[in-house]
């Protein structure tokens, strides 16, 4: 599946998604073109899924997140489907998992501030059908955010 190569290629573009090719050959020891053919290649087994930015949404005025872990009336027979659809539709829902166990869904909402916060949680959580419970968890610093897988 992966050579040594690729997972050297994959090391330095997790590392700065922003080297091209050229800079790939030059870190790894290989052509820009074979680069951009391993590349290529990863992309069209779905290794690679796309390469994006990251947005530092305290930048922008985001400064209040908070984790809602919530438990779903599964008496419903589309419980999770109504929900999870009506969820995605909240701009500050910034991140949707589901879970096996007592917690169904984990939202990570983002704000500008607790008045703020609280408007989303009012107008926009509250409405979300078919919630049994919700459980909020502040957030307070994040420690590790890294993606980049170890290889």
């Amino acid at each position: 599946m992966l050579d040594d190569l690729d997972r050297r290629i994959l090391r330095h573009w997790q590392a700065d998604a922003g080297l091209t090719p050229v800079d790939l050959a030059d870190l790894v020891g290989l052509t820009a073109g074979k680069v951009a053919r391993r590349i290529a290649r990863m992309q069209e087994a779905g290794i690679v899924e796309g390469v994006g930015m990251v947005v530092d949404w305290a930048a922008l005025g985001y400064t209040v997140e908070v984790s809602l872990r919530i438990t779903l009336d599964k008496t419903q027979s589309n419980a999770f489907d109504k929900f999870l659809e009506a969820a995605r539709k909240v701009a500050e829902v910034i991140e949707i998992q589901t879970f096996l166990g007592r917690v169904d869904v984990r939202l990570s909402i983002i704000a500008r501030d607790m008045g703020h916060y609280q408007q989303i949680y009012r107008g926009g959580i509250l409405t979300l059908p078919h919630i049994a419970d919700i459980e909020a968890l502040m957030h307070v610093a994040r420690i590790k955010a890294d993606e980049a897988l170890p290889l």
